[in-house]
């Protein structure tokens, strides 16, 4: 059976660029695993469950749902324990969080290598969880991200976001802009702002832009692990 590894945010993940995947890939007859930094559950925005951003109240409490109440969720392995080797594929969902744990962890950074390294395993990173892009190195040395083509969370949709002292809603400073990094550390980006879906594969390396784009990045994976992709509902 064909298994795969979601890392994800105590900090604060964006609940459709994790549950739709999770869901999409569990559908299709993936095993999943849920890991996070500590090993204790992963923490939802809790913005991304207002009805303004999932577009219903039904859909807030389809969300809502599963983060309370799948097993995987709510009891995930910690991040130093698990192995890319053991998965086909590991996945990061995005989420404003993701910059102040999961791209900053070092177990999380040689998940990423190590999926992409080999002939077998594949990565998706989504949204602002790519940032973890920048600051992982390949095995020879060079940043992960260099020459490569990718996605991610734009500049134009995070300054209608963050104030003028680049602080979030919630009074957090934001670290890092997820677009700037990579680019500087010499990814090839480009979130297509002009479609209303952007996945981009690199080889074993998928990305996604962010809200919007989660189940279309799931089907990639899954038609990049061969897998039959199930209909959407």
């Amino acid at each position: 059976m064909t298994n795969a590894l979601f890392v994800v945010s105590e900090e604060g993940y964006w609940a459709e660029e994790c549950i739709e995947p999770l869901t999409t890939l569990t559908d299709a007859g993936v095993e999943v695993t849920v890991a996070t930094p500590s090993g204790s559950p992963p923490v939802v925005d809790e913005r991304s469950l207002d009805p303004d951003s999932t577009g219903s109240e039904e859909e807030s409490e389809r969300l809502r749902e599963v983060h309370e109440n799948d097993e995987r969720l709510n009891d995930p392995d910690p991040l130093a324990t698990v192995s890319a080797d053991d998965y086909d594929a590991v996945l990061f969902p995005g989420g404003h969080g993701t910059e102040w744990d999961v791209n900053q962890d070092v177990h999380a950074r040689q998940l990423l290598a190590d999926a992409v390294a080999g002939d077998e395993g594949k990565a998706l990173v989504v949204c602002h969880a790519v940032g973890i892009l920048a600051f992982t190195w390949s095995e020879d040395g060079d940043r992960l991200v260099e020459g490569r083509d990718v996605t991610g969370f734009p500049n134009e949709w995070e300054a209608d976001i963050v104030d003028e002292n680049d602080v979030m809603p919630d009074g957090r400073k934001l670290p890092y802009w997820v677009e700037d990094e990579v680019k500087a550390a010499g990814g090839n980006w480009d979130a297509e702002l002009d479609r209303d879906e952007s996945v981009t594969v690199d080889g074993d390396l998928v990305t996604a832009r962010g809200p919007g784009s989660s189940t279309a990045a799931a089907e990639t994976l899954l038609e990049e692990l061969g897998i039959e992709v199930p209909a959407r509902t």
